[in-house]
């Protein structure tokens, strides 16, 4: 038995090394800084004047020539900047977090204020140092789920007192595109569910430790610690629904969303060019450029890990879509999954093996919670994207058959919707869904 308690002793998550706060999850702990020293100012009086001037998609229907005119006349001043040197922030996490925040939007405000039909050529002024700090975080270097969510939020005026936590209730979102109700609640959606997922990674530990004993009282313990992770699950459920209360379908897809567009989730086949990289031969062509996704949430990915949801790829020697998510979380949450997929006594074959009815249908209680869960995520997927898109299609339609005169125009050709993190929408969450199903235990 010490064998195994010592086993078990080395193998439970050291908190601290991972970045997971015992009260907060994967969210930060603290609020994150709100601005970056005054060496780095230019950074933040750039993307500060993008904010201010509302800039507008570059392929918005019906963009007026003065909106053109402003978005063109920040882009030139984003051209003109110095390329500044990150060498200062690179002992600082803090300060590369918020680096790679203010230099991500920065990115998206340049590429998504393009005209249609210019190339994607990103100045050396924003490019290079992005491509820096994601180096030293070994993360891509574009909008993550990281920057939008786990370190983009502080306190509600007012709210903030001595050993204040953050809570579903309390926060708001730090930086934003549009500063629109609808984009904040989009990110706050995806907080609260961290932040109330954060009982459910001591449930885990604690079931973690149980299977180790492995006894009649510790089988008694898990059956509790699956039925509470099940309801847990189903707050979550409640959580991500609930962001139709201030959140616009509409407002959402077509002012908000669009920003958050990566090389690899855009319509178009256009590549990003990063220009200056000649000059600096220590950087390499990112290769990952997909935008901000759910699929990058830390959360997500443990309650799959844990519960034995297998997401492989059906290609052989290609990655899962959740496991390509996985590259875009930051370093220490990674390898906190890496750690719990070493875990020897998986909590799924644990319950195989025990062979106790009860217990077979506590897991099977939270694997149907979890499948309930994505079923949600559908229902959000089919108000918030697919809906929205097909409306945008026949708009577009209709405009195209208007303007022919009364000749005949071939219609646009519906195409699957792609997630922001560059798959296929409907495919991806049907399958996902799938595989949750067929974790059941018989």
């Amino acid at each position: 038995m010490t064998n195994t308690l010592e086993q078990l002793k080395s193998f439970i998550p050291v908190a601290p090394v991972f970045d997971v706060d015992q009260r907060t999850g994967f969210m930060a702990p603290e609020p994150p800084i709100p601005r970056l020293p005054d060496a780095w100012e230019a950074w933040e009086a750039t993307l500060d004047a993008a904010i201010e001037a509302k800039l507008r998609l570059g392929d918005k229907i019906g963009l007026m020539e003065s909106e053109a005119t402003v978005s063109r006349q920040w882009r030139h001043s984003v051209r003109e900047l110095p390329v500044l040197p990150t060498k200062g922030l690179h002992d600082s996490a803090v300060l590369l977090r918020r680096a790679h925040l203010v230099l991500a939007y920065t990115l998206h405000f340049y590429v998504q204020s393009l005209p249609p039909s210019e190339e994607v050529l990103i100045p050396e002024s924003i490019g290079v140092p992005l491509l820096e700090v994601s180096l030293k975080l070994d993360i891509p270097p574009l909008l993550t789920f990281s920057d939008t969510v786990l370190y983009n939020w502080d306190f509600r005026q007012g709210e903030k007192c001595e050993d204040s936590v953050p809570t579903p209730n309390n926060i708001r979102t730090q930086t934003m595109f549009t500063n629109l109700i609808d984009e904040e609640e989009f990110y706050l959606c995806s907080a609260r569910i961290e932040l109330r997922g954060v009982e459910i990674l001591e449930l885990m530990r604690v079931t973690m430790d149980e299977t180790f004993v492995g006894d009649a009282i510790a089988v008694s313990r898990i059956k509790e610690y699956l039925r509470t992770i099940a309801a847990v699950i189903g707050d979550l459920k409640e959580l991500l629904l609930s962001v139709k209360e201030a959140c616009d379908p509409d407002t959402y897809y077509n002012e908000v969303r669009p920003w958050f567009r990566g090389e690899d989730s855009a319509e178009t086949t256009k590549k990003w060019v990063f220009e200056g990289l000649d000059k600096h031969r220590h950087l390499r062509f990112p290769t990952e450029l997909s935008g901000p996704s759910a699929g990058q949430s830390s959360m997500v990915h443990v309650l799959d890990v844990f519960l034995g949801v297998d997401h492989q790829a059906t290609s052989p020697g290609r990655p899962s879509f959740m496991s390509h998510m996985q590259s875009y979380m930051p370093r220490n949450h990674r390898l906190f999954l890496v750690h719990l997929k070493a875990n020897p006594r998986p909590l799924r074959a644990f319950v195989v093996d025990a062979n106790d009815a009860e217990l077979l249908s506590a897991y099977n209680q939270a694997i149907m919670s979890l499948k309930e869960f994505r079923d949600a995520h559908m229902i959000i997927a089919t108000l918030y994207i697919l809906g929205p898109a097909r409306r945008v299609f026949k708009l577009a339609n209709d405009i195209t058959e208007g303007n022919s005169n009364g000749t005949s125009t071939p219609s646009t050709i519906w195409k699957p919707v792609k997630g922001t993190g560059g798959t296929e929408l409907v495919k991806f969450l049907k399958d996902t869904r799938t595989r949750t199903s067929d974790t059941l235990i018989p």
